[in-house]
């Protein structure tokens, strides 16, 4: 369905809440719901049910990320190691 448009945007911007996947990409969230189960059967990506709380509400959701995939370093300065 829309599996492979969501595995580009999960590599192109890391972690997500499936509410970010379907707001970022314009799917509705029942046909995210979908395509996330779809990949998480092919070990595509890893997933797992989040609570978060906005305004003291509890709001469910699922956290996704690729499965095995180290986003590259950002750019800029590292921090000294320090001894």
């Amino acid at each position: 369905m829309h599996t492979a448009q969501i595995l580009q945007y999960l590599k192109k911007h890391g972690q997500l809440l499936d509410s970010e996947i379907a707001t970022g990409t314009g799917i509705p969230l029942p046909d995210v719901h979908i395509s996330l189960s779809d990949l998480s059967a092919l070990k595509e990506i890893s997933n797992c049910s989040v609570t978060r709380f906005k305004d003291g509400k509890p709001v469910e959701g699922i956290l996704c990320r690729i499965s095995g995939y180290v986003p590259p370093a950002s750019p800029g300065r590292k921090a000294a190691a320090s001894h």
